[in-house]
């Protein structure tokens, strides 16, 4: 079974997005995490295999989590899911060892549908 952790300080895209996630992949162990420290726990009990990462957290911020997940699990896929889109975080992401960086404003839904499908049953 494919896990996917899902961190994302705001409860309603958080909710929004799984909804979306499990309609179309019923079979996906789905967690979900508030903040950077939370997701770390929950990614050492559960390391996941593809985690969902929100730039703007409480306390560490995304790409801080990004590298400290790379580090410990580096077969662990992270895509940067933010509204926060400009070129430094691109950047940055990818420096941090970030999969992936999508916008919320302008990634659609079926563009981040399809890109889990292809990570999780190839």
């Amino acid at each position: 079974m494919q896990r996917i952790l899902l961190v994302e300080d705001d409860p309603v895209f958080r909710l929004t997005f799984r909804k979306i996630l499990v309609s179309r992949f019923p079979s996906l162990a789905l967690d979900e995490a508030r903040d950077g420290k939370e997701a770390l726990d929950r990614i050492k009990v559960h390391p996941p295999d593809l985690v969902f990462m929100d730039l703007k957290l409480p306390g560490e911020n995304g790409l801080e989590v990004t590298q400290k997940v790379k580090e410990l699990y580096p077969e662990v896929v992270v895509i940067i899911l933010t509204s926060h889109d400009f070129p430094e975080y691109r950047q940055a992401a990818t420096e941090k060892g970030a999969n992936y960086f999508l916008s919320k404003h302008s990634s659609s839904t079926e563009e981040i549908l399809d890109l889990v499908r292809t990570i999780c049953f190839p």
